[in-house]
């Protein structure tokens, strides 16, 4: 990966730095170690904060890295699910009908477990696939191959925004 991409990982190392620096210039009394800390601290949270961000729309997700995926088809199929378990459980109470009510929330209930289902795949594969995409890339570059080696980062990256997408999905539901 070239410096301009966004890494988790690099961000924790530039944020350890920049804890460092700081303490470094509380030591000093460096004014400058401070201030030269205080916006490696900032710039290590905005890289962790674009690595972690996912465009998405609709099952389509990219990443500021350049990654695309689409969502398992149960993440979308779970979610109309649920919307249409919500509609009929509204429809029931408004008719009267208890039928239609538990309907409903039997169809939103399964909803959720398919696109929860949908989102430990998307999760898992993504997992998978960035290791996979890492190593591959890593032994691309130990023997020059810089086609394979790019082809290994287009994965890696790829399976990033699959698991990103998924983890948004999975805290946004947390968060409700």
């Amino acid at each position: 990966m070239s410096d301009k991409d966004s890494s988790t990982a690099k961000s924790y190392l530039d944020s350890a730095i920049a804890q460092g620096q700081s303490a470094l210039g509380s030591l000093t009394s460096s004014t400058g170690d401070k201030a030269e800390a205080s916006a490696r601290k900032d710039e290590a949270a905005a890289e962790k904060d674009a690595s972690h961000s996912v465009g998405k729309l609709g099952p389509l997700n990219v990443s500021p890295s350049g990654g695309v995926s689409t969502d398992d088809p149960n993440r979308s199929e779970g979610s109309w699910n649920q919307t249409m378990g919500s509609a009929k459980e509204s429809m029931g109470g408004l008719i009267g009908s208890e039928s239609m009510k538990k309907e409903g929330a039997q169809q939103n209930a399964e909803g959720k477990g398919q696109e929860a289902q949908g989102q430990l795949s998307d999760f898992g594969s993504g997992v998978q696939d960035r290791v996979k995409g890492a190593v591959g890339g890593m032994a691309a570059g130990i023997t020059g191959d810089r086609e394979k080696e790019e082809e290994m980062r287009m994965k890696h990256d790829d399976a990033k925004t699959k698991q990103r997408s998924a983890e948004m999905d999975i805290q946004k539901q947390a968060d409700a």
